[in-house]
C-alpha cells in the first residue's frame, strides 16, 4: 500500500504543477501533507517535516549566501568579460546562443555546484533569450542536462556517494566513465544544435548591431536594483523587424508550429518583472578598481568548495560577507544590494523549505523505502546478470523521484548486492548509478533546480515537460556509450 501512495503522491505532484493547477510551494507543501494524513501517519506529520527541514537547512543556506554572492560579483562587473566573449561569439544567432548556453553550462559546472552553475549560466544568457524572444525552456532544459552531465564530477556529489555507499574510491569509479561521460556531453552539444536550429528557423536571424542597436557596447546581464538602467521592453521596436512584433507574435521565419519547441517560457513583453534589461558598463554598481579581487575571491572559493575546506554553507557565508565589506563599505550600499537580490533568495529558500515537507513524508512514511523495494524486486531473476544495465535503467527514475542520498546510500547497496550474486562487480554497478544524474538535476527535490526556473521566470511545469525528454533521451546515450566501450 504504502508503495501505491508513494507512487501516486508523486504523480499528483507532478501533473498538478504541469498543468499549473497550483504552484510548486503550494503543491510541494499540501499533497505530501494529505498523503501523510491518508497514509494514517498524520500526527507525525510535523516530526518529519522537522526533520526534512533539519536535512535541507544547510542547503538553503547555501542557496542564500551563494545567491548574494553571485549577484554581487554580477553588480561589479567580474563576469562582464564573459557575457562579451558569449555576445561575440553568439553574433545574435539563437543556434550560437543555445550552444554558448551549452557550453558555458559545461564549463562553469567543473566547481560541482548546480546553483554556482545555473546562477552564472543564466545570468549570462538570460537577456539574450529575451531580448531575441527564444523560448525560454529551452535556456532551462540545456542549461540543467549540460549540468547534469558534469554533475558526475568526483567533488559534484553523486560519484562520492557512491564510493562511499559502497567503500570504494571515487577515481576508480570516475575514470573509467570519462569516454562515456564525454558521449553524453557531446549529445547535449548535438541536442543544443538542433535545438538552435530550430530556434533561428522560427525566429530569423540578424546581426549583432541590428539586435544591440538601443545598447551599443551595453554589458547584457540580468540583475537585480533599482540602479539597473531598463533600456528597451522585450516587444520593442529593436527586435520587432526581424524577430516578431511587440505583443509576443511569431517573426516571419517561421513556416509553422514546431511542436518540440513548446509555446512556454518566451517573451510576451508586457511585464515589467520580464522587462529586458541592460546594464551599463558605466553603471555605479562597477568596482574595476577591485576586478583582481573579486577574480582571486571568487577563484579561492571555488578552490575551497572542491577541496572541501569548509562546508559550502559557511564558505559562502564568508563568501558574501566579504564581498559586500569590500566592495560596498558604506551600509547603505550593502543594504541596496542585499535587497536588490532579495526576491531571488525568498523564492528559492522557501522552495527549498517547501521541498523538506515533500520529502520529509516521503522518507519518514516509508513511501520511499517501500518503493525503491519494489522496483528492486521486479527485476526478474534472468537479469541479474546484466545487473549494471539495470542499475543504469533504474538509475533514472529513482534518482528523479529520490534524493541523491536516499539511492545512493538506501537503493545502491541493494543492487550492488543482486549484482555480486550473479558476478557483476561493485565498480561496474557504481558507473551505472552515475547514468541518471542528467535527469536528476530537473527533479523536484533538487533545491538548484529552482534557482534556474526562478531567475529564468520559468514555470517549473514548463521547464519539466519540456527538458524530461531531453534529459532522459541523454542518460540513455550515457548509459549506452558505457556498454559500447564496455565500461558497463
Amino acid at each position: 500500500m504504502l508503495t501505491i501512495l508513494g507512487f501516486a503522491m508523486i504523480a499528483t505532484f507532478l501533473v498538478l504543477i504541469m498543468m499549473k493547477k497550483m504552484s510548486p510551494i503550494a503543491a510541494l507543501v499540501l499533497i505530501p501533507a494529505l498523503f501523510c494524513v491518508i497514509v494514517g501517519k498524520g500526527a507525525h506529520l510535523g516530526d518529519y517535516v522537522l526533520e526534512g527541514v533539519g536535512q535541507l537547512a544547510p542547503t538553503a543556506a547555501m542557496l542564500m549566501f551563494a545567491i548574494v554572492y553571485f549577484g554581487v560579483m554580477i553588480d561589479v562587473g567580474l563576469f562582464d568579460p564573459i557575457v562579451r566573449a558569449i555576445l561575440r561569439f553568439c553574433k545574435a544567432d539563437p543556434m550560437r546562443i543555445v550552444v554558448g548556453t551549452a557550453v558555458l553550462a559545461a564549463i562553469v559546472s567543473l566547481d560541482g555546484d548546480g546553483s554556482t552553475t545555473f546562477m552564472i549560466t543564466v545570468s549570462a544568457m538570460y537577456p539574450l533569450y529575451k531580448r531575441l524572444k527564444m523560448s525560454l525552456v529551452v535556456l532551462t532544459g540545456v542549461a540543467a542536462t549540460a549540468n547534469g552531465v558534469m554533475n558526475t564530477l568526483p567533488w559534484g556529489g553523486p560519484t562520492a556517494r557512491a564510493a562511499s555507499a559502497l567503500k570504494l574510491d571515487a577515481a576508480d569509479i570516475f575514470v573509467p566513465m570519462i569516454p562515456a561521460l564525454a558521449v553524453g556531453l557531446l549529445f547535449v552539444f548535438v541536442l543544443a544544435y538542433v535545438l538552435g536550429r530550430r530556434e533561428r528557423t522560427r525566429l530569423g536571424y540578424l546581426s549583432l548591431d541590428e539586435v544591440l542597436v538601443t545598447e551599443t557596447d551595453t554589458v547584457l546581464v540580468g540583475a537585480g536594483g533599482a540602479d539597473v538602467t531598463r533600456t528597451s521592453r522585450g516587444g520593442g521596436a529593436g527586435t520587432a523587424a526581424g524577430f516578431g512584433a511587440g505583443d509576443g507574435e511569431q517573426g516571419t521565419g517561421k513556416a509553422a508550429h514546431d511542436a518540440t519547441v513548446e509555446e512556454v517560457g518566451r517573451d510576451d513583453g508586457d511585464t515589467d518583472d520580464e522587462t529586458f534589461q541592460g546594464l551599463d558598463p558605466h553603471r555605479e554598481t562597477l568596482r574595476p578598481g577591485l576586478y583582481w579581487f573579486n577574480a582571486g575571491l571568487t577563484v579561492a572559493l571555488l578552490a575551497a568548495m572542491i577541496m572541501e575546506l569548509l562546508p559550502i554553507p559557511v564558505l559562502f557565508l564568508i563568501g558574501a560577507a566579504l564581498a559586500l565589506t569590500v566592495n560596498f563599505p558604506k551600509m547603505s550600499e550593502q543594504k541596496a544590494r542585499i535587497a536588490a537580490h532579495a526576491d531571488n533568495v525568498l523564492n528559492v529558500s522557501g522552495m527549498v523549505f517547501a521541498a523538506a515537507v515533500f520529502t520529509g513524508v516521503l522518507t519518514g512514511t516509508g513511501m520511499v523505502e517501500h518503493m525503491a523495494d519494489w522496483l528492486v524486486g521486479a527485476i526478474p531473476e534472468g537479469m541479474g546478470p546484466h545487473m549494471g544495465l539495470v542499475t543504469g535503467v533504474l538509475s533514472l527514475p529513482l534518482t528523479y523521484f529520490m534524493s541523491n542520498d536516499g539511492f545512493y546510500f538506501g537503493v545502491l547497496p541493494v543492487l550492488a548486492e543482486a549484482g555480486s550474486a550473479h558476478g557483476v562487480s561493485s565498480l561496474e554497478i557504481a558507473r551505472a548509478s552515475l547514468v541518471g544524474q542528467p535527469l536528476h538535476m530537473s527533479s523536484p527535490l533538487v533545491p538548484a533546480v529552482y534557482v534556474l526556473v526562478g531567475m529564468a521566470k520559468v514555470e517549473f511545469g514548463d521547464h519539466t515537460k519540456f527538458t524530461v525528454k531531453w534529459a532522459a533521451l541523454t542518460c540513455l546515450v550515457v548509459l549506452g556509450a558505457g556498454i559500447l566501450f564496455g565500461i558497463i
